[in-house]
């Protein structure tokens, strides 16, 4: 009797044990999943940071974050404004695969200076476009939406379980309560920025399960609210960049405290060390209010100042503290780059950014690609006081065209009259000198690439003539 009951103990134990290991072990491999922080700021540009050399904006935290991973001095945004550069960040596609190429309408300036009709824009990106929740989602991730939508009414409806402030607004009426058009409850005077992040912060510290957070505060996009006791110290101060707004910096200062809020959390949770985290913004800064210097023009531009932006990743043990790549990457590359970082299973969707695991974990430089563009729009030009227009004409930020950098190499096309400008930037970062003529065979090698990828993606091509066209414009259009 007695060893049959002690058989039966033994027997019972080791279904116990059998049962708490498995349950251990699962508990384990879902906590060692990495948790995945999504910073996008909103219009801040390449240089409005002091790790990319600013010498007027203050930005301790975000300068402190950077150094703990990896920045890449050539980062780019796959689109020159939000909505385009936000819709190919979450699916990992061209714009032309998903077909949202600009914000609102594309039929943008006076309708007699454009001498061709533009293809018609997207609003909204479809839902039959699979976004970077959805596929974390379906690896047991929550998912957080914190700030700017931009891109259809709700973002609940791609894979967000929580949606704090996101819908289709490009930005607030105002930074201050009640935020108009943003809606998100404060507390007092709040400002906006603060509040998001401290509701960013109670959900990051209080997710049971791994977590993808999608961080897209509306700052430092329009309008300039300032914190009115940071303004007077960037009154008296100079920049050799020709960023000299005190109103933007305040706003500028006040989004680094908060990116520090959102990063101590983190690290009193327990939670930083497990932490994918990616830093970047939508496009360039806004030529007039801030300058990007030495880099021509700014958001709405496919000049550099238009589309190069801070960039950086940091992962605590895995990607290297205190590096830098010059390796041109794209925003394209940040779905396909969690999704293998996460060890995501979904390997045979199709997208055109690259994993850059292999880069950021050992450090191994990646195939040389092109980079391309598409913009077949137009965008009309804003004038601020004291700032010289340095894009190709007075009228338009952007005509309709595409572009790819290769190496060193940057071509862009425009379809209005085939015009090309090509820049070496390793030689001319400001793109100040078209060689097209200087350097035929290297414009013609970019061109026949730049179509064969036009062709290949479907990317539509405007050809039909505007018969309101006003040709006393053509004068407006630089001679090349």
């Amino acid at each position: 009797m007695k060893n049959t009951l002690y058989i039966f103990w033994n027997r019972s134990s080791i279904k116990v044990l059998v049962l708490f290991f498995f349950s251990v072990l699962s508990f384990s491999t879902a906590q060692q999943k990495p948790n995945v922080l999504l910073i996008n700021i909103d219009d801040m540009g390449w240089k409005d940071v002091g790790f990319m050399g600013s010498d007027f904006y203050e930005t301790p935290n975000i300068d402190a974050l950077s150094a703990a991973g990896m920045v890449f001095n050539n980062g780019y945004t796959s689109a020159a404004n939000c909505a385009p550069s936000r819709a190919c960040l979450l699916t990992g596609l061209w714009p032309q695969r998903h077909g949202v190429f600009t914000v609102g309408s594309s039929q943008r300036g006076n309708i007699e200076d454009r001498k061709i009709i533009p293809i018609k824009n997207t609003r909204f990106l479809s839902n039959k476009f699979k976004v970077i929740p959805q596929y974390l989602k379906e690896v047991g991730y929550n998912t957080y939406h914190i700030g700017k939508w931009h891109i259809s009414k709700n973002p609940k409806d791609f894979g967000f379980d929580v949606n704090i402030g996101g819908s289709d607004a490009g930005f607030p009426k105002s930074y201050f309560p009640p935020y108009k058009n943003v809606d998100v409850e404060g507390s007092g005077a709040a400002y906006l920025t603060d509040v998001l992040t401290e509701k960013a912060v109670t959900l990051m510290t209080a997710s049971k399960e791994p977590f993808f957070m999608y961080y897209a505060t509306y700052a430092v996009h329009l309008p300039i609210n300032p914190i009115p006791e940071l303004v007077p110290k960037y009154l008296k101060r100079e920049s050799k960049l020709g960023q000299t707004n005190a109103k933007y910096a305040s706003m500028v200062e006040n989004l680094d405290k908060n990116i520090g809020v959102l990063i101590k959390g983190l690290e009193d949770a327990g939670k930083f060390e497990n932490t994918i985290i990616i830093f970047t913004s939508d496009n360039g800064g806004l030529y007039g209010i801030t300058s990007q210097k030495p880099l021509r023009s700014g958001k709405g531009s496919y000049y550099e100042g238009g589309i190069k932006v801070p960039f950086f990743l940091v992962w605590q043990n895995k990607i290297s503290k205190n590096t830098r790549s010059d390796f041109p990457i794209s925003n394209l590359d940040i779905l396909p780059t969690i999704l293998s970082l996460t060890s995501n299973g979904n390997k045979k969707n199709i997208v055109d950014g690259a994993d850059l695991s292999s880069l950021l974990l050992h450090r191994k430089n990646l195939m040389e690609r092109p980079l391309f563009w598409h913009f077949p729009i137009y965008l009309q030009s804003k004038k601020w006081k004291g700032f010289v227009n340095e894009n190709r004409d007075p009228l338009f930020r952007t005509r309709p065209g595409s572009a790819v950098r290769l190496g060193d190499w940057k071509l862009i096309y425009y379809y209005e009259n085939d015009d090309l400008e090509l820049f070496n930037l390793k030689d001319d970062v400001s793109e100040t000198e078209n060689i097209a003529t200087l350097y035929p065979a290297k414009a013609l090698e970019l061109t026949r690439i730049l179509k064969k990828w036009c062709l290949q993606t479907g990317a539509p091509i405007p050809k039909e003539l505007n018969k309101k066209y006003n040709f006393k414009s053509d004068k407006n259009i630089q001679e090349l």
